[in-house]
């Protein structure tokens, strides 16, 4: 047994040979999280070569190897006994940066096969150096081959469109990341222990030595048994004095990010936080550190402390201008600033600037998020951005100013009061950002009206409305109607203004009038305490003028409430709109489609200028999925590249897209504005039931419970047919074990078809939650794109087979092309004949799968 360090481009490439999964592992099985993960590590590592740091590998695990049966002197072949997730998930990066790249660079991506994922001169099998299992080897085989012109869903199909997505959304041009770089990170960057082994070794007990490892130190921890080791005179005192006050005050996790930070001040503006003990230790070493200087830094740290809290505990800052600015960014869930807030309250305490100065520099941050989410920038680049604060901060202007100045740095993407209004007026903000960072703007709005006697918002329990509401009856319709452009329908108008900021605001009433016409809303929009609704009621109508005009109101008060950059970025900020569209079609799943209309109610363009766009650049992944409203090719539609074939229907058809008798695409695959949010959203509020879903309690009296509530809100928009059969569901789920679990939502109640204990992490699960009436009925909306990252559901066989069963009810046609996403059901539809027998069966065979999982 021979067992070393090694890198994929060296076990992988140079001569022919094969590495061959034996028939008797699983199949290939890792899902969006383990992927985000790597995905995440390789970025990290991408970076750190753009640095020119060559130490901070990433280990990536272990491969252990077996001589094949079938190994010969001429050709080599290894079984792989242990490795094959990591092995094939490389692969398939692989091959779809080789894809990413082909028509640019078609020289690197025949480099790239040639290297790591084909034996040129094999055949047949012998073709591929990696050979999964042979459920997974057709569709792996096809993504090696590639480009492929029909992929269907599999677990490997998911991995490669995961990687071709990610490489579009490196493309972002606030921070474009090197496809060549990521390359070489994925192959020589990511550290493999090749374990090989001989004809007789016992290679699974190999496995399991290498795998059975025990609970690791934090970095928190190392650091202080590093530290406390060279104190050996002073140590009992110092522990007594500043250390033991220290860890009383913060947590172990709180302890470790200050000991991070202390070095980010210090000027270290790269040190990642999992190489802390090492950075630090490195810099004791080099200085040659006395029992002194280490008491000293202790010391310092002790300092830090009390500043820290601050960002910890807002609440404990005595300044009502400054505790305001933390309050926000708390509720912001802005970590990723603390370098910079730090900075400010460090620099405070020593008397550099004082509270007014510091609340303005507070500001520019606050602006600096706020303007970035209504604008939809990205944040992937956020931590690199306030981590290198403190030492690019101007030492020739004052602190705040030098912020100021420092994060209207073109290349910081801080917009400016005209795409500011443009994109209020225009942009689908409901639908970027946290739900969090949402209330938090809404709030900020609220406040700018200056009420005499405010909102208590830490007592209200407000959530966000939709003036004219997602799902609009017959009389927003007909209102809409009038005021659509040319071209376009009511539903069009609709898709693009409901998500707009100009149609919500905060409310803490009931939901029964949410969803009825403008009328029966102004009575309690006028009795509401928010002056925001009080406006709203005070209008005539609600229409697309009304909301335009509310936009513009509001973006007067953004632009007041949130400082402007001191340079203007300019239009380049409109390539970040197209560079959403192309990452969204590039996630587009198999068996689905979108319309120009949908894809410009998302990015908060027109339809005319996305076609434009589409027409005229080359290499946009899904381009020709984009049909018009009516499911057809548009007339204007032309290939972009010489390489694609005229016939577009064929190509959507080896997409997986049916065709209707008229030759329209099937509506039922078609994406909607707000499926193609999902796509690329990975936050996703809606899918935390365990930590919002209750089970019913008992009320006080007077009071509603939750499912009260719901019910209510069910029967005031369904049909008592429809109510009894939901109220039958729950009770045959309880018999099942199961259990219901309702949201908070006052405006929009929810019911969770609970399992196991919800709040504890990997113990609760749910296939489907409820809505009550929403202008047309209510609906069930089932989770895939939750399930997926739940055993044993991360299995895409399981989702598709469940995806099947509830196609058996009578009016549900769910395509294939929805697995990734979170389809709806009417609730009338379980009044026909045996669908709720159906759905119960259904149900059933859900919660045997869970049960029976495989557990650690």
């Amino acid at each position: 047994m021979q067992a070393k360090e090694t890198l994929f481009a060296d076990l992988v490439q140079g001569k022919a040979q094969q590495f061959q999964v034996p028939l008797y592992q699983r199949t290939y099985s890792w899902t969006e999280k383990q992927l985000r993960q790597l995905w995440s590590d390789i970025l990290e590592q991408a970076e750190l070569i753009e640095r020119g740091e060559q130490a901070n590998t990433h280990f990536l695990g272990s491969v252990v190897l077996a001589p094949s049966p079938q190994n010969d002197a001429t050709f080599s072949r290894w079984l792989v006994v242990d490795g094959q997730q990591r092995l094939t998930t490389l692969s398939l990066a692989l091959a779809a940066i080789r894809d990413h790249v082909k028509d640019a660079e078609p020289r690197q991506a025949e480099r790239i096969d040639e290297q790591y994922l084909i034996n040129k001169w094999q055949t047949g099998i012998d073709h591929f150096r990696l050979l999964p299992t042979q459920a997974d080897r057709t569709q792996f085989a096809a993504h090696i081959r590639g480009p492929l012109t029909e992929q269907v869903g599999s677990s490997v199909a998911t991995a490669y469109s995961f990687f071709r997505r990610k490489l579009v959304e490196a493309a972002d041009p606030s921070a474009p990341q090197d496809v060549f770089r990521i390359e070489q990170a994925i192959t020589s960057r990511l550290t493999l222990v090749a374990v090989t082994a001989q004809h007789g070794d016992n290679v699974h007990r190999i496995f399991e030595s290498l795998n059975n490892t025990g609970l690791k130190l934090s970095q928190a921890d190392l650091l202080r048994n590093y530290l406390f080791m060279k104190l050996t005179t002073r140590g009992e005192h110092v522990y007594e004095t500043y250390w033991l006050p220290l860890q009383d005050s913060l947590s172990n996790e709180e302890l470790e990010q200050l000991m991070w930070l202390q070095l980010v001040l210090d000027g270290d503006d790269r040190v990642r936080r999992q190489d802390l003990y090492a950075a630090q230790q490195q810099r004791f070493e080099r200085d040659e550190a006395s029992e002194e200087e280490i008491e000293d830094y202790i010391r310092e740290l002790y300092g830090r402390a009390a500043v820290f809290r601050r960002l910890l505990h807002p609440e404990e800052e005595p300044d009502a201008a400054v505790r305001a600015h933390l309050l926000r960014l708390n509720a912001w869930q802005a970590q990723v600033t603390y370098p910079a807030l730090m900075l400010l309250l460090d620099r405070r305490a020593r008397g550099d600037l004082d509270s007014t100065d510091t609340a303005r520099a507070m500001s520019y941050i606050e602006s600096f998020l706020v303007r970035r989410m209504i604008c939809r920038v990205p944040t992937n680049n956020l931590n690199r951005i306030f981590q290198s604060v403190p030492g690019q901060l101007p030492l020739d202007v004052p602190v705040a100013d030098g912020l100021h100045q420092l994060l209207s740095s073109e290349n910081r993407f801080w917009p400016d009061d005209r795409e500011l209004r443009e994109k209020i007026q225009k942009a689908p903000f409901y639908q970027f950002g946290r739900s969090q960072q949402r209330k938090v703007v809404l709030q900020r709005l609220e406040e700018s009206y200056e009420h005499p006697e405010p909102v208590d918002f830490a007592a209200a329990q407000l959530t966000i409305e939709h003036v004219m509401p997602q799902s609009p009856g017959d009389e927003w319709l007909e209102m809409l109607e009038e005021e659509a452009a040319d071209g376009e329908s009511a539903k069009d108008l609709h898709s693009r203004l409901q998500h707009t900021l100009g149609n919500l605001t905060l409310t803490a009433v009931n939901s029964e009038l949410s969803n009825h016409p403008f009328e029966r809303k102004q009575g309690l929009l006028h009795g509401s305490h928010l002056e925001m609704n009080r406006r709203i009621a005070a209008t005539e109508r609600w229409g697309a003028k009304e909301i335009l005009a509310r936009a513009d109101e509001l973006a007067d008060r953004a632009i007041s409430l949130w400082p402007a950059p001191l340079r203007g970025v300019g239009r380049a900020q409109r390539s970040r709109d197209w560079h959403l569209a192309h990452q969204v079609l590039a996630a587009l799943p198999h068996g689905t489609w979108t319309s120009y209309g949908d894809l410009a109610a998302f990015l908060g363009s027109g339809a005319q200028a996305v076609g434009n766009h589409l027409a005229s650049t080359p290499g946009v992944v899904g381009a020709y999925r984009v049909l018009t409203s009516e499911g057809k090719v548009s007339e204007g539609f032309r290939w972009t590249s010489d390489d694609d074939g005229d016939d577009v229907r064929s190509r959507l058809a080896a997409d997986g897209i049916r065709f209707t008798v008229t030759g329209a695409a099937d509506p039922a695959q078609r994406l909607t504005a707000d499926d193609l949010a999902l796509l690329v959203t990975e936050d996703d509020d809606r899918a935390e039931a365990e930590d919002t879903a209750q089970r019913t309690t008992s009320a006080g009296q007077g009071e509603e419970t939750r499912a009260d509530r719901f019910l209510r809100q069910l029967a005031a928009d369904d049909s008592p047919e429809t109510v009894e059969a939901v109220r039958t569901l729950f009770a045959r789920w309880e018999e099942l074990g199961g259990w219901i679990g309702h949201g908070a939502g006052q405006v929009m109640t929810s019911a969770f078809l609970m399992l196991g204990q919800a709040g504890a992490p990997g113990r609760g699960i749910w296939p489907m939650t409820l809505y009550p009436g929403s202008g047309r009925g209510g609906t069930a909306e089932v989770v895939f794109q939750y399930l997926a990252t739940r055993d044993p559901f991360t299995d895409r066989a399981l989702r598709a087979e469940l995806l099947t069963r509830l196609n058996k009810l009578e009016g549900v046609h769910i395509p294939e092309g929805k697995l990734e996403l979170r389809p709806n059901i009417r609730l009338s539809l379980l009044v026909k004949n045996g669908n709720l027998e159906l759905l119960a069966e259904t149900l059933v065979w859900f919660r045997d799968r869970w049960e029976t999982r495989e557990t650690v």
